[in-house]
């Protein structure tokens, strides 16, 4: 069995509650902040499911979660996307498009610089709120809303955008999808079908469905903290 060379993480970029980039996200660590705050009035109507009773049909058990900020904002000539095509993306896919931006930035790889490359793309990525709430106006769905809304976009619009070469896919392994998207990346990196990869994920809670159903079954907190295994 041949030994397998160890795989440098030479770049990163990230959003979180609470961090807006890398240095924000570790000052946050470090200080020990907490960034659950109360459900955004943007993003859905709390008052309208809130209940606070266990097990209650159609209601979210907390008011409380970790949200992050101006999720509707978005430069898209910078990716060279049209603003029509832009407003019916998933703020996901655009978060990605960013954030993979400030990663090959942070490693001083030029996107030039990859263009034709095996470089492959891990996404992990498990809701789609936003597709939910498109769909709704029916009279208006197009192509742009059917790519802006497929998970399986996320990753393509990523490879296409840089012209990477490399495998190129969205990974759904719920809770463990980011993960298994690096996981997968750093295999093909050792299989020698991708030179570099750009692996990651993305989640946003746009509207309050699959809380419903999260607090019937009893798996979410009242306060809105992470209980791991609890």
């Amino acid at each position: 069995m041949s030994v397998k060379e160890p795989i440098a993480i030479v770049g990163m970029g990230c959003r979180f509650p609470g961090a807006k980039n890398l240095k924000a996200f570790w000052q946050l660590l470090l200080e020990g902040t907490d960034a659950i705050k109360e459900i955004p009035a943007e993003r859905f109507d709390v008052d309208a499911v809130y209940d606070p009773t266990p097990g209650s049909a159609g209601k979210l058990i907390t008011r409380w979660g970790g949200f992050l900020e101006d999720v509707d904002q978005f430069d898209p000539y910078f990716f060279g996307i049209s603003p029509r095509e832009a407003a019916r993306m998933d703020p996901q896919q655009r978060l990605l498009l960013e954030v993979a931006w400030e990663a090959l930035e942070d490693a001083g790889v030029p996107a030039e610089k990859l263009i034709g490359s095996s470089t492959g793309v891990f996404i992990g990525m498990s809701t789609n709120d936003y597709e939910d709430l498109a769909f709704e106006d029916r009279e208006n769905v197009d192509l742009y809303m059917m790519t802006g809304c497929s998970r399986a976009v996320a990753s393509g619009r990523l490879s296409y955008i840089l012209d990477l070469q490399g495998p190129s896919m969205t990974i759904d392994t719920a809770c463990s999808s980011s993960l298994v998207a690096v996981h997968l990346a750093c295999q093909s990196i050792w299989n020698g079908e991708s030179s570099m990869a750009v692996a990651g994920g993305t989640n946003l809670v746009l509207e309050p469905e699959q809380g419903l159903g999260f607090s019937k079954m009893g798996l979410l907190s009242p306060d809105g903290h992470c209980k791991t295994f609890d």
